[in-house]
Protein backbone atom coordinates (compact mmCIF):
# COMPACT_ATOMS: atom_id res chain seq x y z
CA UNK A 1 0.00 0.00 0.00
CA UNK A 2 1.39 3.39 -0.92
CA UNK A 3 0.48 6.68 0.70
CA UNK A 4 1.86 9.95 -0.62
CA UNK A 5 0.90 13.18 1.08
CA UNK A 6 2.09 16.71 1.75
CA UNK A 7 3.34 17.69 5.19
CA UNK A 8 4.84 15.76 8.09
CA UNK A 9 1.69 14.16 9.50
CA UNK A 10 0.47 10.75 8.45
CA UNK A 11 -3.01 9.32 8.76
CA UNK A 12 -3.05 5.74 10.06
CA UNK A 13 -3.50 3.08 7.42
CA UNK A 14 -5.58 0.06 8.27
CA UNK A 15 -4.47 -3.14 6.55
CA UNK A 16 -4.79 -6.49 8.25
CA UNK A 17 -2.32 -8.03 5.80
CA UNK A 18 0.50 -5.62 6.53
CA UNK A 19 3.38 -7.09 8.51
CA UNK A 20 6.14 -4.59 8.01
CA UNK A 21 6.23 -0.86 7.31
CA UNK A 22 9.06 0.88 5.52
CA UNK A 23 9.21 4.67 5.37
CA UNK A 24 11.23 7.11 3.32
CA UNK A 25 10.86 10.88 3.28
CA UNK A 26 11.88 13.43 0.69
CA UNK A 27 11.71 16.87 2.27
CA UNK A 28 12.19 20.45 1.22
CA UNK A 29 12.03 19.90 -2.53
CA UNK A 30 12.86 23.03 -4.51
CA UNK A 31 10.31 23.99 -7.15
CA UNK A 32 11.96 26.59 -9.44
CA UNK A 33 8.94 26.67 -11.68
CA UNK A 34 6.72 27.62 -8.78
CA UNK A 35 8.39 30.84 -7.50
CA UNK A 36 11.06 28.93 -5.62
CA UNK A 37 8.58 27.44 -3.18
CA UNK A 38 9.40 24.27 -1.29
CA UNK A 39 7.23 21.53 0.08
CA UNK A 40 7.53 18.34 2.08
CA UNK A 41 6.72 15.06 0.40
CA UNK A 42 6.53 11.81 2.32
CA UNK A 43 6.22 8.35 0.83
CA UNK A 44 5.02 5.46 2.91
CA UNK A 45 5.45 1.96 1.56
CA UNK A 46 4.11 -0.96 3.52
CA UNK A 47 5.24 -4.40 2.51
CA UNK A 48 4.73 -7.93 3.72
CA UNK A 49 7.53 -9.42 5.74
CA UNK A 50 8.90 -12.58 4.07
CA UNK A 51 6.81 -15.67 4.71
CA UNK A 52 8.21 -19.16 4.66
CA UNK A 53 5.80 -21.16 2.53
CA UNK A 54 6.01 -23.93 -0.05
CA UNK A 55 4.04 -22.29 -2.84
CA UNK A 56 5.42 -22.93 -6.31
CA UNK A 57 4.81 -21.25 -9.64
CA UNK A 58 5.78 -23.55 -12.50
CA UNK A 59 7.11 -21.17 -15.14
CA UNK A 60 8.44 -23.93 -17.32
CA UNK A 61 5.39 -26.00 -18.29
CA UNK A 62 6.18 -29.18 -16.34
CA UNK A 63 2.58 -30.23 -15.91
CA UNK A 64 2.45 -29.35 -12.24
CA UNK A 65 -0.42 -27.55 -10.58
CA UNK A 66 -0.24 -23.88 -11.46
CA UNK A 67 1.60 -24.53 -14.73
CA UNK A 68 1.49 -21.70 -17.24
CA UNK A 69 2.63 -21.39 -20.83
CA UNK A 70 6.39 -20.97 -21.04
CA UNK A 71 7.99 -18.32 -23.23
CA UNK A 72 9.86 -21.24 -24.79
CA UNK A 73 6.53 -22.26 -26.35
CA UNK A 74 5.60 -18.80 -27.69
CA UNK A 75 5.85 -18.78 -31.52
CA UNK A 76 7.87 -15.84 -32.88
CA UNK A 77 7.53 -16.43 -36.62
CA UNK A 78 6.14 -14.89 -38.75
CA UNK A 79 5.63 -12.68 -35.68
CA UNK A 80 5.21 -12.99 -31.92
CA UNK A 81 1.95 -14.85 -31.33
CA UNK A 82 -0.35 -12.49 -29.44
CA UNK A 83 -2.40 -14.98 -27.43
CA UNK A 84 0.57 -17.14 -26.44
CA UNK A 85 2.70 -14.13 -25.50
CA UNK A 86 -0.01 -12.70 -23.26
CA UNK A 87 -0.56 -16.06 -21.57
CA UNK A 88 3.16 -16.48 -20.88
CA UNK A 89 3.34 -12.90 -19.61
CA UNK A 90 0.51 -13.54 -17.16
CA UNK A 91 2.52 -16.45 -15.82
CA UNK A 92 5.53 -14.19 -15.37
CA UNK A 93 3.37 -11.69 -13.49
CA UNK A 94 2.35 -14.46 -11.07
CA UNK A 95 6.04 -15.07 -10.42
CA UNK A 96 6.19 -11.79 -8.51
CA UNK A 97 4.01 -13.43 -5.85
CA UNK A 98 7.08 -15.52 -5.02
CA UNK A 99 8.97 -12.38 -4.07
CA UNK A 100 6.88 -12.42 -0.93
CA UNK A 101 5.87 -8.81 -0.39
CA UNK A 102 3.22 -6.39 -1.53
CA UNK A 103 5.79 -3.86 -2.76
CA UNK A 104 5.83 -5.63 -6.12
CA UNK A 105 2.10 -5.12 -6.52
CA UNK A 106 2.93 -1.86 -8.30
CA UNK A 107 4.93 -3.86 -10.87
CA UNK A 108 2.19 -6.45 -11.26
CA UNK A 109 -0.55 -3.87 -11.62
CA UNK A 110 1.39 -2.02 -14.29
CA UNK A 111 1.98 -5.19 -16.29
CA UNK A 112 -1.59 -6.42 -15.86
CA UNK A 113 -2.92 -3.07 -17.06
CA UNK A 114 -0.83 -3.25 -20.21
CA UNK A 115 -1.81 -6.87 -20.85
CA UNK A 116 -5.44 -5.79 -20.63
CA UNK A 117 -4.91 -3.03 -23.22
CA UNK A 118 -3.37 -5.49 -25.66
CA UNK A 119 -5.98 -8.18 -25.08
CA UNK A 120 -8.82 -5.68 -25.51
CA UNK A 121 -7.41 -4.75 -28.91
CA UNK A 122 -6.96 -8.39 -29.86
CA UNK A 123 -10.53 -9.25 -28.93
CA UNK A 124 -11.84 -6.33 -30.98
CA UNK A 125 -9.78 -7.26 -34.07
CA UNK A 126 -8.66 -10.90 -33.73
CA UNK A 127 -7.95 -11.53 -37.41
CA UNK A 128 -5.78 -8.41 -37.68
CA UNK A 129 -3.98 -9.08 -34.38
CA UNK A 130 -2.77 -12.67 -34.56
CA UNK A 131 0.78 -11.47 -34.00
CA UNK A 132 1.82 -8.49 -31.92
CA UNK A 133 3.47 -6.96 -34.97
CA UNK A 134 0.21 -7.21 -36.92
CA UNK A 135 -1.70 -5.73 -34.00
CA UNK A 136 0.57 -2.68 -33.89
CA UNK A 137 0.44 -2.21 -37.67
CA UNK A 138 -3.35 -2.40 -37.69
CA UNK A 139 -3.65 0.15 -34.89
CA UNK A 140 -1.13 2.51 -36.51
CA UNK A 141 -3.81 4.17 -38.64
CA UNK A 142 -5.72 5.30 -35.56
CA UNK A 143 -5.14 8.50 -33.64
CA UNK A 144 -5.21 6.78 -30.26
CA UNK A 145 -2.85 3.81 -30.11
CA UNK A 146 -3.64 2.38 -26.69
CA UNK A 147 -2.47 -1.18 -27.32
CA UNK A 148 0.72 -0.03 -29.05
CA UNK A 149 1.66 2.11 -26.07
CA UNK A 150 0.66 -0.66 -23.68
CA UNK A 151 2.92 -3.14 -25.46
CA UNK A 152 5.84 -0.71 -25.34
CA UNK A 153 5.51 -0.33 -21.56
CA UNK A 154 4.96 -4.06 -21.13
CA UNK A 155 8.21 -4.76 -22.96
CA UNK A 156 10.04 -2.44 -20.58
CA UNK A 157 8.65 -4.32 -17.59
CA UNK A 158 9.49 -7.68 -19.12
CA UNK A 159 13.01 -6.58 -19.94
CA UNK A 160 13.47 -5.43 -16.35
CA UNK A 161 12.50 -8.91 -15.16
CA UNK A 162 14.58 -10.72 -17.77
CA UNK A 163 17.72 -8.72 -17.02
CA UNK A 164 17.28 -9.09 -13.25
CA UNK A 165 16.93 -12.87 -13.39
CA UNK A 166 19.67 -13.25 -16.01
CA UNK A 167 22.04 -11.29 -13.78
CA UNK A 168 21.02 -13.44 -10.83
CA UNK A 169 21.76 -16.58 -12.83
CA UNK A 170 25.17 -15.27 -13.86
CA UNK A 171 26.08 -14.25 -10.30
CA UNK A 172 25.22 -17.20 -8.08
CA UNK A 173 26.27 -15.47 -4.86
CA UNK A 174 24.44 -12.20 -5.51
CA UNK A 175 21.21 -11.64 -3.59
CA UNK A 176 18.05 -10.79 -5.51
CA UNK A 177 17.85 -7.23 -4.20
CA UNK A 178 21.16 -6.41 -5.90
CA UNK A 179 20.15 -8.11 -9.15
CA UNK A 180 16.77 -6.40 -9.34
CA UNK A 181 18.18 -3.02 -8.31
CA UNK A 182 20.80 -3.13 -11.07
CA UNK A 183 18.18 -4.20 -13.61
CA UNK A 184 15.85 -1.38 -12.56
CA UNK A 185 18.62 1.19 -13.00
CA UNK A 186 19.26 0.01 -16.56
CA UNK A 187 15.66 -0.47 -17.71
CA UNK A 188 12.66 1.18 -16.05
CA UNK A 189 14.31 3.91 -13.99
CA UNK A 190 14.99 6.31 -16.91
CA UNK A 191 11.27 6.32 -17.72
CA UNK A 192 9.97 6.87 -14.19
CA UNK A 193 9.19 10.18 -12.51
CA UNK A 194 10.71 11.28 -9.20
CA UNK A 195 7.47 10.19 -7.52
CA UNK A 196 7.60 6.62 -8.85
CA UNK A 197 11.33 5.94 -8.48
CA UNK A 198 11.39 5.72 -4.64
CA UNK A 199 8.55 3.20 -4.73
CA UNK A 200 10.48 0.88 -7.01
CA UNK A 201 13.74 1.39 -5.10
CA UNK A 202 12.04 0.23 -1.91
CA UNK A 203 10.50 -2.71 -3.72
CA UNK A 204 13.96 -3.84 -4.79
CA UNK A 205 15.18 -3.69 -1.20
CA UNK A 206 12.30 -5.92 -0.11
CA UNK A 207 13.31 -8.91 -2.26
CA UNK A 208 13.54 -12.26 -0.46
CA UNK A 209 16.73 -14.27 -0.09
CA UNK A 210 17.69 -15.90 -3.39
CA UNK A 211 17.69 -19.42 -1.89
CA UNK A 212 14.07 -19.00 -0.80
CA UNK A 213 13.01 -17.60 -4.17
CA UNK A 214 14.68 -20.28 -6.29
CA UNK A 215 13.22 -23.02 -4.11
CA UNK A 216 9.76 -21.88 -5.22
CA UNK A 217 10.44 -21.77 -8.96
CA UNK A 218 9.86 -25.47 -9.45
CA UNK A 219 9.04 -28.69 -7.62
CA UNK A 220 11.83 -30.55 -5.81
CA UNK A 221 14.10 -32.45 -8.17
CA UNK A 222 13.40 -30.27 -11.21
CA UNK A 223 16.18 -28.68 -13.26
CA UNK A 224 15.38 -25.11 -12.25
CA UNK A 225 18.64 -23.61 -13.51
CA UNK A 226 18.46 -25.23 -16.93
CA UNK A 227 14.79 -24.50 -17.43
CA UNK A 228 15.12 -20.94 -16.19
CA UNK A 229 17.96 -20.33 -18.65
CA UNK A 230 15.84 -21.60 -21.56
CA UNK A 231 12.88 -19.53 -20.34
CA UNK A 232 14.98 -16.36 -20.07
CA UNK A 233 16.55 -16.90 -23.50
CA UNK A 234 13.11 -17.30 -25.07
CA UNK A 235 11.80 -14.21 -23.28
CA UNK A 236 14.82 -12.21 -24.42
CA UNK A 237 14.27 -13.38 -28.01
CA UNK A 238 10.69 -12.08 -28.03
CA UNK A 239 11.70 -8.80 -26.39
CA UNK A 240 14.57 -8.22 -28.82
CA UNK A 241 12.38 -8.98 -31.82
CA UNK A 242 9.66 -6.57 -30.71
CA UNK A 243 12.14 -3.85 -29.74
CA UNK A 244 13.63 -4.05 -33.23
CA UNK A 245 10.12 -3.81 -34.66
CA UNK A 246 9.47 -0.61 -32.71
CA UNK A 247 12.92 0.78 -33.57
CA UNK A 248 12.09 0.35 -37.26
CA UNK A 249 9.42 2.99 -36.83
CA UNK A 250 6.35 0.91 -36.11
Amino acid sequence: MIDGQQGNTKEPIEDSDVDLAVFVSYVRLDCPGNRGETFDLTFELRVHAPHHNTKHVDLFGNGQEGTILSFVDVPTQPGVDTVAFLEATEGLIKMFDLLGNSAFVVVQNDMNGNVKKIRTRYEAFPEQSKTLEDLVKHESTEKKRTATEGLLWLLRGLKFTQIALSRSQANKTEELNASFDAAYTNTLKPYHSFVVKPIFVLAMKACPYRKDFYAKLGPPGSDVDGQLLAWLNALEKSITQLEAFYAAGN
